[in-house]
């Protein structure tokens, strides 16, 4: 799972043998989120509150 970059506590990161269509991965204390790229959509969430989602996507 190689690390893209680590913000404000969360890790945002890809599986380098992941699926179509593109998209990263976010982690931050037992939390994770899945948002498609182009356009910047969330795909899943587990624990997230809204306002952490918000920022995940300003930061992406």
């Amino acid at each position: 799972m190689p690390t893209i970059f680590k913000q404000n506590g969360f890790r945002f990161f890809f599986y380098s043998n992941d699926h179509l269509p593109k998209h990263v991965h976010t982690e931050k204390s037992g939390m994770t989120a899945k948002f498609n790229l182009n356009p910047i959509e969330l795909v899943v969430s587990k624990k997230f509150s809204a306002i952490e989602l918000r920022e995940i996507r300003i930061l992406i």
